[in-house]
């Protein structure tokens, strides 16, 4: 198991600086604060295919 010493410092996901403790796993509550915006807007969602009425063929219990 690498020493914490030896191991390679964590950057910020979104920017690339190195990580803050108190934000972490960003580097400021500025890049914190916009993942948490992206959240919000949903940008961080999973693409599905869906029919135009907004259900699914598999949710129909016939």
């Amino acid at each position: 198991m690498p020493s914490e010493s030896r191991a390679k410092p964590r950057k910020c996901p979104l920017c690339g600086k190195p990580r803050d403790e108190a934000y972490k796993p960003f580097c400021s509550r500025g890049c914190r604060d916009r993942d948490l915006n992206r959240w919000f807007d949903e940008d961080y969602r999973v693409p599905a295919e869906q029919a135009p009425d907004g259900t699914m063929e598999t949710d129909r219990y016939d």
